[in-house]
């Protein structure tokens, strides 16, 4: 290996490293409020790229059909757990974010796709539609079971990446998609040519870094979602509102994880069920992370791609074998450092 080669795996699995670390950021955010390890952040990238390849052929997407099915759902168990305490209030609410907004949703994209619709509008679509199937992925699939253990949302978050998938499949069909880039702008350095994709994945990558920093940080909502996630009883008792707390959580999680399938999808073809191997990749750098530090995720998602980069050279076909085998080592020392609990007796 020459020094040039070298430089080439550097860049692209710095690229790569910088999509692992927006969803390994997804997934420490989502468990950090919710305790759910949020497997379906897959399903997001996947809906967000192929939705954005789809529009940009003039063709909707099955995904605004689901958002609308799922703000339906959502809004009859909004009246059901509400049945002994209805108003109004909480009537008008629920319509506006159950039907209203979906309903809206559709008839804006069946208003504005085709073929000529400008690239900026298409990716908006594509995150609002996205947004949409989070936000409602919450209420339905995680909202009433907020408060039991992590094993059952676990449970719970593993069936609802199988469903996501399958329908995946039939929106989007057995055969990939690409999207056009986001820019056809390039700057070369050296021998290394950095394209405007990628550049645009180092910006929103450091963007959300710092975004998310800032927000937990000084801001009142922010600080309200890390009191959720450390006692989320007490965070009641103040007075925050822990459904909101989640509902910003699946939020977040589903437009970052939608960025990021809009960002891949242009460099390389996808399919239905490309997502959940991408999402397992930043699953390895939120845990090397411990599902708490965003900034040691972020560093070690750029490690697993530049590990997969170099592993792709030197032994392609046991390239996905090295990269998960990363989790191995970090697993043994924190459970090597975790304090022994005695299993109770029944």
């Amino acid at each position: 290996m020459n020094t040039t080669i070298m430089l080439f795996l550097l860049q692209d699995g710095i690229t790569n490293g910088a999509i692992y670390a927006l969803l390994g950021l997804a997934l420490v955010l989502v468990f950090a409020v919710t305790r759910v390890i949020l497997i379906p952040q897959g399903e997001f990238v996947t809906y967000g790229a192929l939705s954005y390849a789809m529009l940009a052929t003039g063709q909707v997407p099955g995904t605004v059909r689901l958002a609308v099915a799922m703000g339906l759902v959502a809004f009859a168990l909004d009246l059901f757990f509400a049945r002994n305490a209805l108003h109004a209030r909480l009537v008008i609410r629920s319509v506006a974010l159950n039907i209203v907004f979906p309903v809206a949703l559709l008839g804006l994209v069946y208003a504005l796709v085709g073929p000529n619709t400008p690239i900026a509008v298409n990716i908006a679509l594509a995150l609002l539609i996205v947004a949409a199937i989070g936000l409602f992925l919450y209420r339905i699939a995680f909202q009433p079971i907020a408060h039991t253990s992590v094993l059952v949302l676990l449970i719970a978050s593993v069936g609802c990446h199988l469903a996501l998938q399958g329908l995946g499949l039939v929106f989007f069909g057995a055969e990939g998609l690409r999207a056009p880039a986001l820019s056809n702008a390039a700057v070369t350095a050296g021998p290394l040519r950095f394209t405007g994709q990628s550049l645009a994945v180092y910006a929103l990558t450091v963007g959300f870094i710092v975004g998310l920093w800032l927000f937990f940080g000084y801001t009142k909502t922010g600080k309200a979602l890390r009191a959720t996630a450390v006692n989320r009883l007490g965070a009641r008792l103040v007075g925050i509102r822990t459904t909101l707390s989640g509902q910003i959580a699946f939020l977040l999680a589903s437009v970052i994880g939608a960025i990021s399938g809009i960002l891949i999808v242009p460099i390389t073809t996808l399919y239905y069920d490309t997502g959940f191997l991408i999402g397992l990749k930043g699953f390895i750098a939120a845990i090397i992370g411990g599902l708490v530090s965003y900034p040691l995720t972020a560093v070690a998602a750029i490690v697993v791609g530049i590990v997969e980069a170099f592993s792709s050279f030197y032994a392609s076909n046991f390239k996905e074998v090295i990269v998960f085998t990363l989790i191995l080592p970090v697993l043994v020392l924190r459970s090597l450092a975790a304090p022994q609990v005695e299993e109770e007796k029944d």
